[in-house]
């Protein structure tokens, strides 16, 4: 298997009803040209989960999001900037789906007083296996003849052709 190369991905946006599935489809389609499929549903599911809720609570609707990729885990970060938002009152039932769904997750503040919240996934880069031709069904010369019919009593045990013998002879 190939090592995977590092990747990183950072959006900022403006949250609206509107943009959560625009950046939803802009994060799924990040993560295939990573060729990370299987963590398409899981990234979209928090992500969304999370920009609703600051389009919800939140006062200031900017966020940042960013996506990690080492090989072996994906991190995925929205970042809010309003102060007034708390994980621990606002967002608990957010986090407790994220937490629920994810191999981690964590909130820590920022160096501007805002939070980010981050929830990691595990995973192994898409290995890129080559087709391999397989060879084709046997033509109708190929095959092979339908044997010819064979006594029953050739194919049968002893003990079963003296039971076949009995049967003709009580007959």
């Amino acid at each position: 298997m190939k090592t995977a190369v590092p990747c990183y991905y950072h959006l900022d946006v403006e949250v609206s009803p509107e943009r959560v599935g625009q950046v939803s489809r802009i994060l799924a389609a990040h993560l295939r040209h990573w060729d990370l499929e299987s963590l398409v549903a899981p990234v979209r599911s928090g992500v969304e989960l999370l920009l609703r809720a600051i389009d919800e609570h939140a006062t200031d609707k900017r966020a940042s999001i960013e996506l990690w990729w080492n090989g072996q885990h994906l991190i995925t970060a929205v970042g809010d900037d309003d102060r007034d938002l708390r994980p621990d009152q606002d967002l608990r039932a957010c986090l407790a789906r994220i937490a629920a769904m994810s191999d981690g997750w964590g909130c820590c503040a920022s160096e501007t007083g805002s939070k980010i919240i981050w929830f990691s996934q595990r995973a192994r880069a898409g290995e890129r296996v080559p087709l391999v031709p397989i060879a084709p069904e046997p033509s109708l010369r190929q095959v092979r003849q339908v044997p010819r019919l064979v006594p029953v009593a050739a194919l049968a045990t002893p003990a079963a052709v003296a039971a076949q013998a009995a049967l003709e002879g009580a007959r």
